[in-house]
């Protein structure tokens, strides 16, 4: 008999659950309730993880990573450096970046990309082709491309001291005791590259377990060395130190009250202000502003070891042939060549069966194996961007700045095939030598702007010509924005007064007060 549209199904079984147990009755309807759903989740695999990683690194980090790469996996051996690049010409990097032999393996790194990070315990019982492996070294090695730019291989440099070493090296010849000696080193090694002391002189103090009064007095040893106005806590500190440690104090002394009294209104230049608070003339003011002009505001600047401060370009552009076509040669400066070790070859063909070594053994030569390709990948999309970069840009290179093309990251994805996300990381942090300069990649993308005549311009060459008109400006009644957006609607670049004023933030130009001179 039918049952009014109840099925009988769940009755029997709730009926079934009289006889047993709570604990079990509530098992059982937990398994009862349980549901069944349908997810899809995108993961990054290990070895796309790694090629994202690489890729983005710039120059001196990317040597750093392979280094640590080098001690950690003993299946990658380091190769000598003359069997390194070094004179690096178009065919070498086409042919040693194996973009031939990385894209060959596409069906390989595909299968590897579902497979996890571990291998499974069959995949050990099947074994690896050791042999084959192992001895694969023309398809498992990384060979770095070196330039030496000409400027430094031919001519010797001599040995230019740091801020820290000038200064110690004064302080040494000063009248310390020992205790003294070792805070004037520790707010010596404070002070930043422009020369400031980066941390209040009470936390000095503490860090050493001295009292304030004692570092206070050290500081003032310090800041009465060379260069002047070092280890200020403040560029008004800076300033003062400067023209109190002048010979003729009557020169400086209204510039001095001018930097005690009304700091503010000299910051902001308002002469007037600062000639009627102090009760002196414009003429007055006027050479008091040029005495604190001749001050230096960043007194560490200039002293710098030249090794740190060079930029080793990434890539190099260079004309080449009758015809001036241009040639991009990849240098991976002091990147090391290595290639998988060999050295335990012997070892793990000597018939070892167990697992868990042969599953480490897996592990390392994978990773080794994932590590070049990583490398060689970063090779080939680095050079196959900058390429696209000069083909884009080949007026910037023929000519030089002025003639820089509006481009943005979209178009340089869409040239080479590639997702946008690849090529910003590509472009961040990586540089290049051109004729005209080392730039970072990141300069040749720009805005579009359209002139009065139609004609698309980057919005750098409106920056650099907006810069020109305001270095030309007579200082005494500096150009407003109004004025400078007019001249440049008359050059054909029909800009408003907004925008001129967002170029001169970004390009860090300060507004007409501030420019102003009396």
């Amino acid at each position: 008999m039918a049952s009014d549209g109840l099925d009988f199904e769940p009755v029997s079984t709730y009926l079934s659950f009289a006889g047993l147990r709570p604990a079990r009755q509530r098992r059982l309807m937990h398994q009862l309730r349980q549901e069944l759903r349908q997810k899809l989740e995108q993961y990054l695999q290990p070895q796309q993880i790694l090629r994202s990683e690489l890729i983005q690194l710039p120059l001196l980090a990317l040597e750093l990573r392979v280094r640590v790469e080098l001690q950690e996996n003993p299946f990658l051996d380091e190769l000598p450096e003359d069997e390194a690049i070094v004179d690096m010409e178009p065919a070498q990097i086409e042919t040693e970046s194996p973009a031939a032999a990385f894209e060959s393996s596409s069906e390989e790194a595909a299968s590897e990309e579902k497979a996890d990070e571990k291998p499974s315990a069959a995949k050990v019982e099947e074994g690896v082709d050791w042999e084959g492996f192992l001895d694969d070294e023309e398809s498992y090695v990384f060979k770095a491309n070196r330039y030496i730019p000409e400027e430094l291989a031919e001519a010797p440099r001599p040995s230019v001291p740091t801020l820290a070493e000038h200064v110690e090296a004064q302080l040494g010849l000063q009248r310390l005791t020992e205790e003294e000696f070792r805070v004037g080193q520790h707010i010596i090694g404070s002070v930043d590259k422009d020369g400031f002391l980066s941390y209040p002189i009470e936390e000095v103090a503490r860090e050493l377990n001295v009292s304030v009064p004692l570092a206070e007095r050290v500081l003032r040893v310090v800041q009465s060395l060379d260069p002047a106005g070092i280890a200020a806590r403040n560029r008004q500190e800076c300033l003062l130190i400067q023209l109190r440690g002048r010979e003729h104090q009557e020169k400086v002394q209204l510039a001095i009250r001018m930097l005690t009294e009304i700091y503010d209104d000299f910051l902001n230049k308002r002469f007037e202000m600062v000639a009627r608070k102090l009760n002196v003339s414009l003429d007055e003011v006027k050479a008091a502003f040029d005495e604190v002009r001749k001050l230096n505001p960043k007194p560490g600047e200039g002293y710098f070891d030249e090794k740190q401060n060079y930029i080793v370009p990434d890539l190099v552009v260079q004309r080449v042939g009758e015809d001036g076509e241009f040639v991009v040669y990849l240098n991976d400066g002091k990147v090391p060549s290595f290639h998988v070790n060999t050295t335990y070859k012997e070892m793990f063909l000597s018939g070892s069966t167990d697992k868990d070594a042969k599953a480490w053994v897996t592990r390392k030569l994978e990773s080794a194996r994932w590590f070049i390709n990583a490398i060689h990948q970063r090779q080939t999309t680095i050079l196959r961007t900058m390429r696209a970069i000069v083909k884009r840009q080949e007026a910037f290179f023929h000519h030089g700045k002025d003639y820089l093309k509006p481009m943005i990251l979209q178009d340089i994805a869409e040239d080479i095939g590639m997702d946008i996300s690849t090529i910003s990381r590509v472009t961040s942090g990586k540089y290049v030598q051109t004729e005209w300069g080392v730039f970072e990649l990141k300069y040749f993308f720009s805005e579009r702007m359209e002139t009065s005549e139609g004609e698309e311009v980057s919005t750098k060459v409106i920056k650099s010509r907006m810069k020109e008109i305001i270095d030309a400006e007579n200082k005494a009644d500096p150009l407003s924005d109004q004025t400078i957006a007019e001249k440049l609607a008359k050059e054909g670049f029909p800009i408003a007064r907004r925008t001129v004023q967002k170029y001169r933030e970004q390009t860090s130009i300060p507004v007409k007060r501030m420019r102003r001179e009396i």
